[in-house]
């Protein structure tokens, strides 16, 4: 799956661990993705949608419709 959230568009951040001798090597900050499964009641089904939680909290304030006309107009087919 890759690490991005359909809704707000959140990717991998890119950084340096940093070791106790101050060595730096590459890392990744990955967003804390979940795949969650909506009813959508205007097209009587379910979508599936791949979000990060900050997306999950949005669809929970927005609604689903407002959520998935959001991710249709990202060009996202859904």
């Amino acid at each position: 799956m890759s690490a991005h959230c359909q809704l707000t568009g959140a990717r991998p951040g890119f950084g340096n661990r940093v070791s106790r001798s101050h060595r730096r090597t590459p890392r990744r900050f990955d967003p804390n993705i979940q795949r969650k499964r909506y009813w959508l009641p205007s097209e009587g089904r379910y979508v599936r949608l791949t979000l990060s939680a900050r997306g999950v909290k949005a669809v929970d304030a927005i609604g689903i419709e407002a959520a998935v006309a959001r991710v249709r107009a990202r060009g996202v087919r859904i």
